[in-house]
């Protein structure tokens, strides 16, 4: 009882002091809705309730193709929390099919496109920016980074998993 107390305390003060953490001042993930590639309509709202990686990339980004093996890889793991991963791309270059590519990469994960005015809302940079969203809609962690190896990946989702 007391380790498991002891570890989530300590993730909980990972989670809190990551330098790449979500700003304060924008603790609840705005609302969007944008559509796919197909023209289905898809928004935040959608998976409320639900643990979200949502995932800012391009289909012209290496860094992006090298961080998304590693968020389906969590997704997997803890696919019995409920945990989707939905992607938003933008910046894209003309002619671009993003839900495509991700099929291509052997991925099924849903992707929104044209999606610049959300990355604005989202203070977006660039790609890959992935931001990790907890049940009650928080976004608790935000990565640009592709570092597959990074340990706070896991940490985040584990957070977000939590009831």
């Amino acid at each position: 009882m007391k380790k498991t107390t002891y570890l989530s305390s300590l993730l909980i003060l990972l989670l809190w002091t990551m330098p790449n953490a979500f700003a304060e001042d924008f603790p609840t993930a705005p609302p969007w809705q944008l559509t796919t590639q197909t023209g289905k309509n898809l928004s935040l709202s959608d998976y409320q309730g639900k643990p979200i990686i949502l995932h800012f990339w391009a289909t012209w980004c290496p860094y992006c193709k090298k961080i998304q093996p590693k968020l389906v890889e969590l997704a997997k793991k803890y696919q019995s929390s409920g945990i989707k991963i939905v992607a938003i791309s933008f910046n894209e270059d003309e002619g671009a099919t993003p839900q495509d590519e991700i099929k291509q990469r052997g991925y099924d994960f849903i992707t929104a496109v044209k999606g610049e005015i959300v990355a604005n809302q989202y203070g977006v940079r660039g790609t890959p920016t992935t931001f990790f969203i907890n049940r009650q809609g928080k976004a608790i962690y935000k990565s640009t980074s592709s570092d597959v190896n990074n340990p706070k990946l896991e940490l985040a989702v584990q957070e977000i998993i939590m009831p």
